[in-house]
């Protein structure tokens, strides 16, 4: 569970975060939308740690995420947060890197082997598994970033914008099924950001709408339907809600001059 009161966030500007409040419960995908610049990935990095909000707290699993150096240590036991353009070590290969990330929470290595194998195949990068990662494309090593946070054992993932960075449809169709997985048969929390409604709608527990800081919406696709009246798609419903302006500039620019 992972529970956020009064968050708010700046770099030293304007207000990216405004006393954001909200709980995400155990067991739950939770995907995070809105405009670019509108506080999505501050609000992940916020939850991962990355970033210490401004005012207000952050708990994952009944623990103030700062809160004292025993509570920090627990939390990044059970909690992994991806950025959408992490590091990776170029030196190493691509088997070497995710060993080590294995190894640095503790799976035993008999399980890890294992594990590795299984996602190498998964993501098709069995060719590349004994190269450095400097040599891969940027589909390549999102899908080693991927691999990375899917190998862990963690509670928690936080995933920045894993659907982007050039995944090819077959990563795509891996990517939303192993969540998905995650979420019904291990009862993980997973909050992610993503720019696709259909991905979304097809994966999501519940959408959280940000605009200027601010939660708009806060609910499953249904509920959303129904608050809003709107029957169609996520899509729709974004539209309506994001970007009512652009929407009503649509339909005059579709409008046929009169003569």
């Amino acid at each position: 569970m992972i529970e956020l009161t009064d968050v708010t966030h700046h770099y030293g500007v304007r207000p990216v975060l405004k006393q954001v409040s909200l709980r995400i419960e155990t067991g739950e995908l939770v995907a995070v939308v809105g405009p670019n610049g509108m506080g999505k990935s501050t609000l992940l990095g916020v939850m991962g740690g990355a970033l210490s909000p401004v005012e207000g707290s952050v708990a994952i699993d009944g623990r103030r995420r700062k809160g004292s150096e025993e509570e920090e240590l627990e939390i990044r036991r059970r909690t992994l947060y991806l950025p959408d353009q992490p590091w990776l070590p170029g030196f190493r290969t691509v088997r070497e890197y995710l060993l080590s990330v294995g190894r640095l929470y503790d799976i035993p290595d008999s399980r890890l082997f294992e594990h590795v194998e299984r996602l190498l195949e998964l993501f098709e990068l069995m060719p590349q598994a004994d190269q450095p990662i400097s040599g891969l494309s940027a589909g390549q090593k999102k899908k080693v970033a991927l691999s990375s946070a899917l190998l862990t054992d963690v509670s928690t993932l936080l995933l920045d914008e894993p659907f982007s960075g050039g995944l090819d449809p077959a990563g795509l169709l891996a990517l939303k099924r192993i969540l998905r997985h995650r979420v019904t048969s291990q009862k993980a929390t997973i909050v992610l950001t993503s720019p696709v409604p259909e991905i979304i709608e097809e994966i999501a527990d519940r959408v959280l709408i940000l605009r200027d800081g601010q939660i708009v919406a806060f609910d499953s696709v249904n509920g959303l339907r129904q608050s809003t009246g709107l029957s169609g798609s996520l899509g729709d419903i974004l539209e309506r809600l994001l970007y009512p302006e652009t929407a009503d500039k649509l339909t005059k620019y579709f409008q046929e001059p009169t003569q």
